[in-house]
């Protein structure tokens, strides 16, 4: 299946689904601690762009990134800075920061395929992978000369620049 067949496949589809080289994936139910840690990880980046008054935008379900032909993931979490996306759109159309929540079994994919994947896109600049488990962050990012270099932190600031944005690795996960 392609990226295209899949979009379609997908419109009104019940569950959540991802493409990995042309083959369906249906992803799990999400547990309490999953989805509070996505919106928190949402609400610490709409903060940060609103203290700098940045043009982008944050979605934290149902957005697909298409990272080749036959491949196309839904992260947990999407900064991208074109105009906002249409109410029909689910296909983001150039992510700069994606994020993902570990779960069981998502480690390999999530630090492995997904981070290639994502790196395979010119626009992505960063790429945090949150264990909420641990309340830490493995922030990826795209150094000089294109080379992806990466950090644990467990606590303090995190700087996601270009472009520009800041906040406490605290914020994204609940209280």
């Amino acid at each position: 299946m392609t990226v295209d067949e899949f979009l379609k496949w997908i419109d009104g589809r019940e569950g959540r689904w991802e493409l990995f080289d042309g083959e369906l994936v249906e992803k799990r139910p999400e547990l309490p601690v999953h989805t509070t840690t996505k919106r928190e990880a949402a609400s610490a980046l709409k903060g940060a762009i609103r203290n700098v008054g940045a043009p982008f935008h944050v979605t934290k379900d149902g957005a697909i990134v298409r990272v080749g032909p036959d491949t196309a993931y839904e992260p947990d979490g999407v900064v991208y800075d074109s105009p906002r996306m249409a109410g029909e759109t689910v296909e983001v159309p150039a992510p700069l920061i994606v994020v993902e929540v570990l779960s069981d079994g998502t480690a390999e994919r999530d630090l492995g395929a997904k981070l290639a994947g994502y790196f395979s896109i010119p626009s992505v600049r960063h790429y945090l992978v949150l264990d909420p488990e641990s309340r830490s962050a493995v922030h990826h990012w795209r150094g000089a000369g294109g080379a992806i270099e990466k950090r644990l932190v467990t606590d303090g600031p995190i700087r996601l620049d270009p472009p520009g944005l800041a906040f406490f690795v605290e914020e994204l996960f609940p209280a």
